[in-house]
C-alpha cells in the first residue's frame, strides 16, 4: 500500500505532528507498506494563482482580511508545490495539517484522504490576541471544519476534547475518530539523578497562549515562600523579550533560565525533575507525554488534551488556567517532598508507556489505513 504523510511543517519542527509523524517511517517500511513524506518548504511563498475552490462556504466573505488572504495563499502555493513535485500516485493520503489536505484533495480527488486535526489555529491566534473572537477570521478559520468534513474520507482528531470542540463546527461529530499521538520509547531515556536544588522545566513556544506568566508568577510566590529552584525555558517565539522582562520585574530572573529554540529537548529533558506548563488551551500536549516518559512528575493546567493526559494526584497534578497561586502551591507539593515527586513520575511514565506508544498509534493506524486498501 503506497501511503503519503501530508505536513505542513517540516519533519524537525517542534510540535505533536513532528513528535511521532517522522517516527511512523520505519514502523511502516516493508513490503506491504510504502510510506513517503511531503511538506511545503518555507522558500516557497506566492507561487500559486489558481482560483480556490471550497464546497461548503464562499471564503469571499471574509477575504478582506489579511490574515485570510495569507491563509488562502498558502494553502494555494501547497497546490503549486504538489503538483510541481508529486509525480506518483498513493492508495492513501494523510494530512495532518488543513491546509495540506484541502490542498492534497484538490490535486487527487480521486484519492482517499484521511486527515487529523492536532490543534485550533483560531483558538491559538485569539489566545494571543492576534484575532477576535467571532471575528471575521475566527469565522473563516472555524468554517474550514466543515470543508475538512467534506472532502475526507475520514477525520480524526487527537483528543476526547478536541473532537468535543470539533462537534460544533462539522455534521457529523459521531464520526470523529481519535487517534491520540504516539511516541518512540528508543527516544526517552530515564536518568536516575538527585539534584540537590530542584529542577523545573517547561517547552513550548513563546506565545501567551502557554501560559508562561501564569507560571513566572507562580515562580515569584515560591522564591518568597524561601524555595529554592532553577527554571529551564526551553523554546522560542515572539513573548520571549517580555517574559525575559517579566522574570527581571518579579526577581526571579537569577533563577530563570532561557535557552531558546532546540531541536530534540528530549536528550536533556531526564536531568531535570519537574516539568511545568499552565497553557491556556491544548488540544493533546504532547509535550505531556514527552515529559512523562522522560520520568518527570508533571503539573498541567485543567484544559483539553492535559487533562486526559493527567488524573489529578495520581501521575500529575492539575491547576485551574490562570491560577497562578494554585500552581504555586501545586509546585510547592512536589518541590518540598522528593517521594511524592518520585511516585508521580514514576506513575505518569506507566501510564505514558501503555498509551502513548508509537506502537500502539502505528497499530491502530494500520487497521484504518487497511479499510481504504483497493
Amino acid at each position: 500500500m503506497k501511503l503519503l504523510q501530508a505536513l505542513f511543517f517540516p519533519p524537525e519542527q517542534p510540535g505533536g505532528v513532528s513528535s511521532m509523524i517522522p517516527y511512523l517511517q520505519d514502523r511502516f517500511q516493508s513490503s506491504r507498506w510504502d510510506m513517503d513524506m511531503f511538506w511545503l518548504p518555507k522558500r516557497i511563498r506566492n507561487k500559486g494563482q489558481e482560483e480556490p475552490v471550497f464546497h461548503t462556504f464562499d471564503w469571499k466573505e471574509y477575504e478582506q482580511s489579511p490574515i485570510v488572504r495569507k491563509y488562502i495563499q498558502t494553502y494555494l502555493d501547497y497546490i503549486w508545490w504538489i503538483r510541481l513535485r508529486i509525480h506518483k500516485r498513493y492508495d492513501l493520503i494523510h494530512a495532518h495539517h488543513p491546509i495540506a489536505g484541502l490542498a492534497m484533495k484538490t490535486v487527487f480527488p480521486d484519492t482517499p484522504l484521511i486527515q487529523t486535526i492536532h490543534s485550533s489555529y483560531e483558538r491559538e491566534l485569539i489566545l494571543n490576541g492576534k484575532i477576535e473572537e467571532n471575528g471575521l477570521e475566527h469565522r473563516f478559520l472555524v468554517s474550514l471544519y466543515r470543508e475538512l468534513e467534506y472532502v475526507s474520507d475520514k477525520l480524526l482528531t487527537v483528543s476526547r476534547s478536541f473532537a468535543g470542540y470539533l462537534s460544533a463546527y462539522v455534521e457529523s461529530p459521531e464520526a470523529i475518530g481519535i487517534i491520540r499521538n504516539g511516541f518512540d520509547e528508543k527516544r526517552f531515556k530515564p536518568v536516575p539523578h538527585e539534584n540537590e536544588v530542584p529542577q523545573l522545566v517547561t517547552v513550548c513556544r513563546l506565545v501567551p497562549a502557554k501560559g508562561l506568566d501564569i507560571l513566572l508568577k507562580a515562580c515569584a510566590e515560591l522564591k518568597n515562600k524561601g524555595y529554592d529552584y532553577v527554571l529551564h525555558i526551553i523554546g522560542d517565539g515572539p513573548s520571549r523579550q517580555e517574559l525575559e522582562g517579566m522574570a527581571k520585574e518579579l526577581g526571579i530572573y537569577q533563577e530563570t533560565i532561557f535557552y531558546g529554540y532546540t531541536l530534540h529537548p528530549e536528550e536533556f529533558m531526564p536531568f531535570f525533575d519537574i516539568f511545568v506548563l499552565p497553557s491556556r488551551a491544548e488540544a493533546f500536549g504532547s509535550v505531556f507525554a514527552e515529559a512523562a516518559l522522560s520520568c518527570l512528575a508533571i503539573v498541567g493546567s485543567d484544559v483539553g488534551g492535559i487533562a486526559e493526559q493527567i488524573e489529578n494526584g495520581v501521575n500529575g497534578l492539575l491547576v485551574p488556567p490562570e491560577d497562578d497561586k494554585a500552581l504555586c502551591e501545586a509546585l510547592e507539593k512536589v518541590i518540598s517532598d522528593p517521594l511524592y515527586r518520585y511516585e508521580l513520575a514514576r506513575t505518569a511514565w506507566d501510564k505514558a508507556k501503555k498509551q502513548y506508544s508509537l506502537s500502539k498509534s502505528v497499530n491502530e493506524l494500520k487497521k484504518l489505513y487497511l479499510k481504504y486498501q483497493s
